[in-house]
Formats: C-alpha cells, sequence, structure tokens
C-alpha cells in the first residue's frame, strides 16, 4: 500500500488495541501502544531510502528482506526496545502484541497489491502478489478516514475500527470475486491463456492485463467482464549470443529480470554500439510501456551505459543513460 494508507492504518491499530483491557486501563500503554502501531505500520518500507543509490538496488531490495519473516519477528523487538524507555508504565507484552500486529499487517496487506513483496523469504524469494488492491484503494483509505473521524467526534475507537475491519475484510473478498470474474472474461477471449497477470487501478472495475500463451503475449484492459486487447507480441525466447549474454551481466537488467514475471526484448545494432532493451508488459499507460531496462553497449561488448526503472517517455529514457541516440 502506499505511504499514506499505511499511516491512517498505524492510527486506526491504535485505536482498535483499546478493545485490549490492559491498553484501555493503562494510559501509559496506550499512549505507547498507538504510537509504536503507527511506526510498525511506516517501518519495513525504511527499505524505500535505498532508492537514493540506484533503481537497480531499489528494484531488487524494496519489499525484500525489509518485509521477510524474520524482519516481521525483529522490527517489533526494535520499536519497543526504542520505545519503552520513554513508557516504563507501559505493559511490555501487550506493547509487544500490538507492535508486532501492526508490523504483520503492514506486509499482509502489501501482498494483495501487483507489486507484491517478498514476504515468505528466507522460506522462498518468490514474489508474493496477488493482484487484487491496487498501491492506493481510495475506497480504503477512505474507510479509515471515516473511522478516523469518528474517533475525533467521541466514537469510542475499539468499536469503531472493528467494524471498519469488518467492511475492509468484506471489500477484499468483493475484489477477489471481481478478479476472478475478470480472468475467467479473459480464457473465454483467449481460450490458450497459460498464465493470466491481472493488475488492479484505481478504478474498481477497470483491469491492467497481461497474458502469456505459447506463441505471443498480449497486453489488455479489463473493464467489468468485457476485454480490450490493445497490443500482441509474438513471445520470442532471449537468445543465447554474445551480446545478449554480456548485457545480462548489467546490474539493471538482471535487477529488471528479477523483478518482472512478463516482458519482451529488442535487441539493435548502430554504428558504435549495440543496445538491448527489456520492456516489462504489466504496465501500460496511454499506450506506452514505462518501466524497462535499457544496456548499451559497445563493439567489443562492454557495457557503456545502462538504466532500469520507471520512465514515461523515450526522451526521459535518453536522458537516463549516456550516449545520445537520434532515432529516425
Amino acid at each position: 500500500m502506499d505511504t499514506g494508507t499505511h499511516i491512517v492504518m498505524g492510527f486506526a491499530i491504535g485505536g482498535l488495541a483499546t478493545l485490549d483491557p490492559v491498553v484501555a486501563e493503562n494510559a501509559s500503554t496506550a499512549h505507547s501502544v498507538l504510537i509504536a502501531a503507527v511506526i510498525g505500520s511506516q517501518i519495513p518500507d525504511v527499505d524505500t531510502i535505498l532508492k537514493l543509490r540506484n533503481n537497480a538496488v531499489y528494484i531488487r531490495h524494496h519489499r525484500g528482506i525489509t518485509h521477510s519473516i524474520p524482519a516481521v519477528i525483529l522490527w517489533p523487538l526494535l520499536i519497543v526496545a526504542c520505545l519503552y524507555p520513554f513508557f516504563p508504565g507501559a505493559n511490555l507484552l501487550h506493547l509487544w502484541l500490538w507492535t508486532f500486529f501492526a508490523v504483520f499487517l503492514h506486509v499482509f496487506v502489501d501482498i494483495f497489491n501487483a507489486y507484491g513483496t517478498q514476504a515468505i523469504r528466507p522460506i522462498s524469494s518468490k514474489w508474493v502478489a496477488l493482484g487484487v488492491i491496487n498501491t492506493f484503494d481510495p475506497i480504503i483509505f477512505g474507510i479509515h478516514i471515516v473511522g478516523l473521524i469518528l474517533w475525533a467526534v467521541g466514537f469510542p475507537p475499539g468499536q469503531t475500527f472493528l467494524v471498519m475491519y469488518a467492511v475492509i475484510i468484506g471489500y477484499y473478498l468483493l475484489r477477489f470475486i471481481v478478479q476472478r470474474t475478470v480472468k475467467n472474461a479473459v480464457k473465454r477471449r483467449i481460450p490458450n491463456a497459460e498464465r493470466i497477470i491481472v493488475s488492479p487501478t484505481i478504478r474498481f472495475f477497470q483491469w491492467r492485463l497481461a497474458v502469456l500463451t505459447k506463441h505471443h503475449y498480449y497486453v489488455a484492459r479489463a473493464y467489468r467482464r468485457s476485454i480490450t486487447i490493445y497490443d500482441e507480441f509474438k513471445r520470442v525466447p532471449i537468445p543465447d549470443i554474445p551480446v545478449m549474454n554480456a548485457a545480462r551481466k548489467d546490474k539493471n537488467l538482471a535487477a529488471f529480470l528479477s523483478f518482472s514475471p512478463i516482458y519482451r526484448w529488442e535487441m539493435d545494432e548502430y554504428d558504435d554500439h549495440f543496445e538491448v532493451r527489456f520492456i516489462d508488459l504489466r504496465y501500460r499507460n496511454n499506450g506506452h510501456y514505462p518501466f524497462v531496462a535499457l544496456v548499451q553497449l559497445d563493439k567489443d561488448l562492454h557495457i557503456v551505459s545502462s538504466y532500469t526503472g520507471w520512465v514515461f517517455s523515450e526522451e526521459k529514457l535518453r536522458q537516463k543513460v549516456d550516449i545520445n541516440i537520434i532515432i529516425d
């Protein structure tokens, strides 16, 4: 989820914690739990700072180790260890329990996005992405805001947020039903589909689609049960040739391939260099595919420039690499 949603979730968990008699009857515990819940709802995303280093490191590690099983265990211990000295009268066990719940819920809700997390690491480094909730869902965010307003005007926070989360659970179940309906519609339209990647959008009934068959990739969009196919590409294996093998050693391309489950590739030769491009097919936006990896190599197959990340025009992509190429 986005940062704003995680923040309001933290406050909501702090309110929900008042259902716990130990929290409700001890002001020190209640105050520390609220602060810990807000921090716990944010701390797994501390790896966002990796973007300051470079996109390759960020793509490889964002929602990786910080969202893993060991991290879910260690984050609450760290938060409680830092917070408890300021609230020595707090109940240590219940402070830890609610902090753990906040951290766990952060990681748990992230698996429902299309981006996903490595939530079962170190058991597996597989990305878990259920693709039913957009990174920012206005309905979920709005429900939290309503709950916080009701708390502010005097409604009991525990009961308020208990009802709120019951409604949100129902909303998640509804999203799964809608997603299943979309997948069934895709199977009717493309009967030979081997894999269907469904990505939610901010609109309830609109979904991005990337479909694999034995010989083709299809990029489409669903609105309710209606499927519109925008692009069709031949499914061509990555060739085992010197240029491609050299390009795949690049850290930016390696990061792209570690994250992207469905992509196509292009390779061009110019007078003084080669260019290899990989394009993720999940994020088509206004006819453009913004998530790419680009590698440029000289004639001796030395990597001279590369980039991976989200760019929304060819001009901006060219600004990201060191060699400027004019394409007719």
